[in-house]
């Protein structure tokens, strides 16, 4: 069956033309998305690129050769930038990698780098206008040109090079630095800033820099915009430092991600970045569904529309209307609405958890549905290479808990109809040590892979279990993403979000299509440990990380990115 998925995580408007999808709201018929375009919106694109990668790069090739394979990817590019600009769009985002392509060495991908002023702010430089102010820039000349062709704001990422004296105790034996560089243009094709990937998935061919880029730029149409690359978002700099900015409320995300499930789809970590921080998140992935690399989307903290597809080897454009200032989740401050009788039942089984606290003036702790003695089972399985410990999920309905180390994770559901199909809850709190280290605190609800404990965390994408439900549990991190999946890749957007009497929880009803993944996925960045931590270059213990996050703590609330916490 064909895994491609361009949707919406609530019922939105598309518009399917060829290649490209606009949504998020828009009904545009035959017209452009920019014409009778509300101001509070602008119009963007993010292009899936199926990349012309080189036959053998490890080879050593000449600059001539080089530039010949990376024109094929940017005549590419530059298709999609004039399809975009007869449909209004004003930034476009291209994946990482999509240039030059991945697995070079030091050495061998020489060729591909252009040279990268030191300060591009500084330089004021249009190399469309100024083709001859430095050597080897032939890429960023066709970058600028096309940003001013089409009429946009560009964001690509390419391989750079930067000289370097041996007076400089940073600097390679080969007397240059090389970075993974996330490039910025303005819609006249004005190099405005660059940005150097800061957390490294195994490129031996890029150097880190020694401190994090805190790379922001404003636009006149959605005000100013964060960047950051890939792996990044999994760590505190630069992706959640960018935050400090309260004006920063866009990012842009190139991505070279392999898709891991059933917690790490690339779609997945777009739209939780989206929902944790209350900004649009415009994430755009290489497509190699060979090597499992496909996802991309444009979101918001309330809609998403995206791209997956494990099947075909073809690029794919995404254009949306997005919102200037992001709208965020309900909270439980504001909410006005009845509370319902399964919210009631939560707030219960919540007071008559230990962590309960007497004074509570938004629950009640007499009285407090207890937990049954007669639980299910609790089993270990490998989830994403950690040792989850789980429990099944049985029966039409019911309410579970299962801890390990200092977290506990809760389960209250009803399901219309049992299904022939195995789920568990499963927590881990720990350090995960393969492909990266770093300190997560996990409450995953997931479809396992057949009927026996030991298929729970497998990666599947079929389903048709159907759930009413709250999740939560008691994180010691304000720092947590919802991750949401329904069958056949399919985004979902929580009912509601937030902290309530020191747990943090997410609560969901009537699903689109069975269940596949309801997951809250905490970061605790000042227990990272290793090459990664906080950033390569740049440890910040626990002050240094609570005065980083002063400015988005505060009283208990349920706004996904304000991370109050009591």
């Amino acid at each position: 069956m064909v895994r491609t998925m361009s949707g919406a995580s609530r019922p939105l408007a598309l518009l399917l033309c060829g290649c490209y999808a606009v949504a998020l709201g828009v009904h545009t018929g035959e017209h452009s998305v920019a014409e009778g375009l509300d101001t509070g919106y602008y119009v963007a694109a993010v292009y899936e690129h199926q990349l012309i990668e080189s036959p053998d790069p490890l080879a050593l090739i000449s600059r001539k050769e080089a530039l010949e394979l990376m024109n094929q990817n940017l005549d590419i590019y530059e298709e999609q930038v004039m399809t975009a600009a007869q449909k209004g769009v004003q930034i476009i985002v291209f994946p990482e990698d999509g240039i030059h392509g991945f697995n070079f060495t030091r050495t061998s991908i020489y060729p591909f780098l252009d040279f990268m002023p030191s300060s591009p702010r500084e330089a004021r430089w249009n190399p469309c206008l100024e083709p001859r102010r430095f050597d080897d820039t032939e890429v960023l000349q066709r970058l600028s040109c096309m940003a001013a062709r089409g009429g946009m704001f560009l964001v690509a990422n390419l391989g750079t090079k930067q000289p370097c004296q041996s007076s400089d105790p940073g600097c390679p034996g080969d007397g240059r630095y090389q970075f993974n560089t996330n490039v910025v243009f303005s819609s006249n094709g004005t190099l405005i800033d660059r940005y150097r990937k800061h957390n490294l998935y195994f490129e031996a061919a890029f150097d880190t820099p020694f401190q994090a880029d805190h790379v922001t730029f404003d636009t006149p149409f959605a005000g100013r915009f964060g960047v950051f690359t890939c792996f990044d978002v999994l760590f505190f700099q630069p992706a959640v430092s960018l935050l400090r900015d309260p004006e920063v409320k866009h990012i842009v995300f190139p991505a070279a991600w392999m898709n891991q499930l059933p917690l790490l789809a690339a779609i997945q970590i777009q739209s939780a970045f989206a929902m944790a921080f209350g900004v649009n998140f415009l994430g755009a992935n290489i497509h190699q569904p060979s090597v499992g690399m496909t996802g991309s989307g444009i979101h918001s903290p309330l809609k998403s529309v995206w791209h997956h597809d494990m099947e075909h080897v073809t690029g794919h454009l995404i254009i949306a209307q997005v919102a200037r200032n992001p709208q965020r989740l309900v909270s439980t401050e504001n909410a006005t609405d009845t509370v319902d009788s399964s919210h009631s039942q939560f707030l219960k089984i919540l007071a008559g958890d230990p962590y309960c606290e007497r004074d509570s003036q938004e629950v009640l702790c007499d009285g407090a549905t207890r937990w049954n003695v007669n639980a299910p089972p609790t089993f270990h399985s490998e989830m994403m290479y950690d040792n989850f410990t789980l429990v099944p999920v049985w029966g039409k309905e019911g309410s579970l808990r299962v801890c390990a180390n200092g977290l506990c994770c809760y389960l209250l559901y009803q399901r219309p109809t049992l299904s022939e199909e195995l789920y568990a809850l499963g927590v881990f709190d720990g350090l995960h040590t393969v492909h990266g280290t770093y300190y997560v605190q996990v409450c995953a609800l997931v479809k396992c892979g057949g009927l026996g404990f030991d298929t729970c965390g497998q990666e599947i994408t079929e389903a048709t279990g159907m759930f009413d439900f709250h999740l939560w549990g008691n994180f010691s991190t304000p720092y947590i993403f919802p991750l949401f999946l329904t069958s056949g890749m399919t985004l979902e957007t929580p009912d509601q979000l937030g902290w309530e009497n020191d747990h943090y929880f997410l609560r969901k009803s009537r699903l689109s299509s069975g269940l596949v993944t309801a997951a809250l996925y905490g970061r605790l960045y000042e227990r990272d440990s290793g090459e990664w931590g906080l950033g390569a270059g740049h440890r910040v213990d626990g002050p240094e990380l609570a005065q980083a996050t002063a400015h988005s703590t505060g009283t208990t609330s349920a706004h996904p990115g304000s991370f109050g916490k009591n």
